[in-house]
């Protein structure tokens, strides 16, 4: 009826009609096959770079991508990365055939070492994978659990994490619950929360953990308090999952960073963990990333393997070869090895030189709240304690642009923008 209705009603128009036109239109997209798909929502970050490019403040400054800048606020590839990459292309034996399922088995092995040390691989009971970075890391271990655990499982994620964590492992079909994690408060760790709700978890379920920088808070457990949660999840059968998108990133130090998985390990969690190394290496565009996990012995390790294999065949066959072929290069050369420590340390000392400069702006503003967690924050994000309110004020006030949970990205800060951040900042909060 309802297309009768509409046929008849173009009949009754001109051609020329805007009418005609418009009605045509709105014919189509109901005989359209997709008619019933609705708008999704933007992305809560990458929609914040949208509004960012058509704002024409000159002032603006884009605090909301989790990506790496110079002190120039520009992208930033390694000296080391390039090497490599030379080296590769260089190789008359370099090909471009597929990898198998399971990716490099050099990078595979650099990366379970580079965070689990470099005997970790000695008694064969760790299946690993290469994986679409950190992102298609947690969704194999998603999938993965549900298949093994169950659709439905209870997937403990901190509060706050990641907001994308929540999309992956619920498309993965596990039912996406929260622990404690923030204490507004303090800005810093509710350890007596997060302890109590790992005490209330049931048995069979999964939870993650960010194994340094958390992001978005920047707040991380000491390894006192790690030790705490290790006691606590010992005694539960919790699946554990650390996501581990920033070694070395965070600190400068790479063992440093490590310290909290390799804690784990020791005590004899059978944990699994996700790696990234987008930040660390800025191989951002290369999806470069892994899962390991601990398994009792050899014997179960392969047959985790072979499931892990089987999950990545259906879904996208094998994993792209560059950027595990730099990473690899990388990490098997003394040198590079060398030169990349030191450039990541580079990249976190300006991180921190950056919460000092911000900390101590806001201190010289005028501000009367204390800005001490600017500082006692790690890794790349600063949980400002912003309201979503105060954010929008800051984006339309000052064309600043922050999440609206006040998570700052201190990658973008810069010497030439810090002073008026801080100035945003204490006037949208004071």
């Amino acid at each position: 009826a309802m297309r009768n209705s509409t046929l008849s009603a173009m009949r009754r128009l001109p051609r020329s009609s805007p009418a005609s036109g418009a009605l045509a239109a709105a014919g189509c997209r109901r005989l359209s096959t997709w008619a019933n798909v609705p708008m999704g929502p933007p992305d809560p970050i990458l929609g914040l770079a949208t509004q960012f490019n058509e704002d024409k403040n000159p002032k603006k400054a884009l605090f909301g991508v989790g990506a790496y800048r110079d002190a120039n606020n520009k992208p930033l590839v390694l000296a080391c990365v390039r090497a490599a990459e030379q080296a590769i292309v260089s190789d008359a034996k370099m090909n471009k055939e597929y990898l198998n399922m399971a990716g490099l088995p050099s990078f595979v092995k650099c990366s379970v070492e580079l965070m689990l040390g470099p005997d970790a691989l000695s008694q064969g009971n760790i299946a690993a994978v290469q994986t679409l970075s950190g992102t298609g890391g947690c969704r194999l271990a998603g999938d993965f659990y549900a298949r093994f655990l169950g659709k439905g499982t209870s997937f403990y994620l901190p509060n706050p994490s990641w907001a994308n964590h929540k999309n992956i492992f619920t498309d993965a079909g596990l039912a996406v619950k929260t622990y404690r994690y923030w204490n507004a408060s303090t800005c810093g760790l509710d350890l007596e929360g997060m302890l109590a709700d790992i005490a209330e978890m049931p048995d069979k379920s999964a939870i993650l953990l960010h194994a340094c920088a958390h992001n978005p808070t920047g707040v991380d457990p000491t390894l006192e308090q790690w030790e705490q949660i290790s006691d606590a999840l010992a005694k539960k059968d919790v699946k554990i999952l650390f996501d581990a998108a920033y070694q070395g990133f965070a600190s400068g130090d790479p063992e440093r960073d490590a310290a909290a998985v390799r804690m784990f390990h020791k005590r004899g969690h059978k944990i699994a963990l996700v790696q990234s190394f987008a930040k660390n290496f800025g191989l951002y565009g290369e999806r470069v990333g892994a899962l390991s996990m601990v398994c009792e012995d050899a014997e179960e390790a392969k047959c985790v393997d072979s499931q892990l294999k089987i999950i990545i065949r259906a879904n996208y066959s094998n994993p792209p070869v560059h950027g595990a072929r730099i990473v690899a290069n990388i990490l098997s050369d003394p040198v590079l090895t060398a030169q990349w420590r030191s450039e990541c340390k580079g990249m976190a000392d300006r991180i921190i030189e950056m919460r000092t400069a911000l900390r101590s702006a806001l201190e010289g503003s005028g501000s009367t709240k204390s800005w001490n967690h600017v500082t006692e924050q790690i890794g790349m994000f600063c949980y400002s304690g912003l309201n979503p309110e105060q954010v929008d004020e800051l984006r339309t006030k000052f064309a600043l642009y922050i999440t609206r949970d006040g998570r700052i990205s201190m990658a973008g800060v810069t010497g030439d923008n810090v002073q008026y951040l801080a100035q945003g900042i204490h006037e949208v909060s004071k």
